[in-house]
């Protein structure tokens, strides 16, 4: 996954060890009531996130045409990798579930988890922009999961 998003192998493998690394130093924070990979998956996620925007990745057009050693021309062809219409609809149904969810949040909560999981600020850049602790704004956005899981599996007749 990580290699996918920055296609650089040995940039891939430090930031997959530096994740593995950062879930060791966090497994205090681990909650067994989640997936193991999928909370190891979102610190490899954020991790390159925050790698990328700091390097801000040098991009080119595939439109353009390249010379090869020889001089001949030629042009980069790219599989598509898109998901049909189907499934692109079901996506959006999904993200429009999450959304209706996260409409049912108090309004701080709700605030943080649309900064932090659609607008994709790190928990640094949330915490200036709400002008809050570092701490308080990590605290928050577990509250607000865990609130959402409530909400999800319908346990939250009190929010």
């Amino acid at each position: 996954m990580i290699l996918k998003m920055i296609r650089d192998a040995d940039d891939a493998e430090d930031l997959t060890m530096e994740a593995f690394a950062k879930a060791f130093r966090n497994l205090h924070k681990f909650k067994k009531d989640y997936t193991f990979s999928t909370w190891l998956f979102r610190i490899a996620t954020n991790n390159t996130i925050d790698f990328i925007r700091k390097k801000k990745l040098k991009t080119m057009s595939l439109n353009s045409t390249m010379s090869d050693d020889s001089g001949n021309s030629v042009n980069i062809d790219v599989e598509d990798d898109e998901n049909n219409p189907q499934d692109e609809f079901i996506k959006s149904q999904r993200i429009e579930m999450v959304r209706i969810f996260v409409d049912k949040l108090p309004a701080k909560y709700r605030k943080l988890v649309q900064l932090r999981y659609f607008d994709e600020l790190s928990y640094e850049e949330i915490a200036v922009e709400l002008d809050k602790p570092l701490g308080t704004v990590k605290a928050q956005l577990h509250r607000s999961r865990e609130l959402l899981y409530e909400i999800a599996s319908g346990k939250a007749g009190h929010i």
